[in-house]
């Protein structure tokens, strides 16, 4: 049997890497192309539809345009759409475009204040004021807002300063959530004149243990004093941005955790034992799984095979596809994780091997060790990926498998167009998205500027997908890529802190060749933690 170091290393790159580091760490990318964004809506304005389980919520995300690094507005309002989708539906647009009466349309308005001093429209401000509908408002720009008559006797707080200190921890619920030492953007310390209606709903924690508020209510407002899309990680303060949506748009809910375990990267090559032992025990232990299929195997340099090229389909390896319909039968659901799960005959980034490289967009390891993200590949386009869909779908129907209805991009890396021939075909994936400036204005897609994002609960993302989580990620016994080792532990700890989530889902993925043992103790200790194993496709219904 092959290693699977290789496989790994771009997994948790093409996964981790890109779906938890955004601005202002984003990749410096080599591609630019243009594409019809998949949103509705008039130009600069988009609107999208609430996702599994979404309520009634019309949720109006205002964004900033100005300055140097106004892009960032659109960024941060896609994340924010993509979240608000789980409530219900959602329109994006540019604040500087708002008209009196804008907000009289929706149930909430969020706004993202990532431009210092943006140009905020007088028609904004007083209608903010004069709203008992939910506000929440993102970081910079509070003071323009204090500013007005009234604004101070209301809320109960004034506008303050930026607090500098090293913030590495944001307390909320009684539970300690990460920021990371990278972020050196600065945390709003309000200056609270009435205590009394100002209620803290999360503090910050400086280094000598010292705290201010990280985010308040005040009647109607809630106020988040950061971007919270920055630098993140699987166990930060993210997390709590999430939950607070729900009382902001969702009205609350019932507290309930769910989680979710897909067997990853199976292929033609892989061990039929090995496959039908993970079957069994997590059989045993009641909990429904899903498996990430490639249909068929790829070394065009014969890596793995003395310089002998190998190519071969789940048809020619009738153990493993037994071994998949047994999995099958003890309550496993097949997705389709790529074709190939590789790209042509050339290193992408490693060695051209099936479930080692990227598949549907290019990427190199730069002299820091760093996986580098340079965009879609040279034939990219919604005709060339679907093309690959319907190849990887007959094999599975050949050989009696059935046509998965889930996808999942391998590496979770993909472009526009990919995307957009997903949801042409399946409109369901499993797995972190890969977002670009371009998708709200309808302007040129930008591959320069590529960020990702993991989601605690089910969405219906702005590609027009609805998205089953995948947010905790997986055992690695080696370090690689600048990723340290993550053991079932670090995992559950991961899932511990998205118990803050009061709907979330605390969800993982597992490689067979790792045995059962390590297996086991993940089940365990996200059993322990107060989570019930489901399937996917309980998670699309809601």
């Amino acid at each position: 049997m092959r290693t699977s170091k290789v496989t790994r290393r771009a997994l948790l790159a093409g996964g981790s890497a890109a779906a938890v580091a955004t601005a202002v760490g984003l990749s410096t990318l080599q591609a630019d192309a243009a594409t019809t964004a998949p949103a509705t809506g008039t130009a600069g304005t988009r609107t999208g539809k609430g996702g599994p389980g979404a309520g009634s919520a019309k949720t109006l995300v205002l964004y900033d345009t100005t300055g140097d690094y106004g892009w960032l507005g659109e960024v941060y309002a896609t994340q924010t759409a993509n979240l608000s989708s789980r409530f219900g539906s959602w329109t994006a647009a540019p604040v500087a475009r708002y008209k009196a009466g804008d907000l009289s349309a929706y149930t909430a308005v969020i706004y993202l204040g990532s431009t210092y001093d943006e140009p905020l429209p007088a028609a904004f401000l007083t209608d903010v004021m004069a709203t008992t509908k939910s506000v929440t408002w993102v970081y910079d720009n509070i003071w323009q807002l204090a500013a007005k008559d009234g604004f101070a006797a209301r809320y109960g707080f004034a506008s303050g300063v930026f607090d500098l200190a090293e913030v590495t921890e944001v307390g909320y619920k009684g539970r300690k959530l990460t920021r990371s030492g990278d972020n050196k953007s600065g945390i709003m310390n309000l200056s609270i004149s009435d205590s009394a209606k100002v209620t803290t709903l999360a503090t910050a924690v400086r280094a000598d243990g010292t705290s201010f508020p990280w985010a308040v209510r005040s009647g109607n407002l809630t106020y988040i004093g950061e971007i919270p899309f920055s630098y993140v990680t699987h166990d930060d303060r993210y997390l709590a941005f999430a939950d607070l949506l729900f009382d902001s748009l969702g009205g609350g809910t019932t507290e309930r955790h769910r989680a979710l375990i897909r067997i990853e990267d199976v292929g033609p090559d892989a061990d039929p034992e090995q496959l039908r032992a993970v079957a069994d025990y997590l059989a045993a232990e009641k909990v429904p799984f899903s498996v990430a299929v490639y249909s068929r195997f790829r070394d065009p340099k014969g890596v793995h095979n003395n310089g002998k090229a190998q190519d071969y389909t789940l048809a020619n390896r009738p153990k493993v596809v037994a071994a998949l319909k047994y999995m099958q039968a003890k309550g496993g659901t097949l997705i389709m994780h790529g074709y190939t799960h590789q790209y042509g005959s050339v290193a992408n980034p490693y060695d051209g091997v099936s479930a080692n490289d990227f598949e549907f967009y290019r990427a190199h390891v730069d002299s820091s060790d760093t996986v580098i993200y340079d965009g879609p590949v040279a034939e990219d386009s919604a005709a060339w990926a679907t093309s690959r869909m319907l190849a990887a779908r007959q094999i599975f129907t050949a050989t009696g498998l059935g046509a998965p209805k889930i996808f999942e991009f391998p590496h979770y890396a993909a472009s526009a167009p990919d995307y957009q021939a997903v949801e042409s075909l399946f409109g369901k994936r499993y797995d972190r998205g890969l977002y670009f400036p371009g998708v709200l204005t309808g302007a040129k897609y930008d591959y320069k500027r590529q960020f990702g994002q993991f989601f605690p609960y089910p969405v219906r993302d702005v590609y027009g997908s609805v998205v089953v989580p995948e947010n905790i990620g997986n055992v690695e016994l080696e370090a690689f890529n600048n990723h340290p080792v993550r053991m079932p532990a670090d995992i559950v700890a991961s899932a511990q802190r998205n118990l803050v989530v009061r709907d979330g889902v605390a969800s993982c993925f597992y490689h067979a060749y790792l045995g059962t043992d390590e297996l086991k103790n993940l089940v365990t200790g996200i059993k322990s933690a107060g989570y019930s194993f489901v399937s996917a496709d309980s998670i699309l219904n809601g």
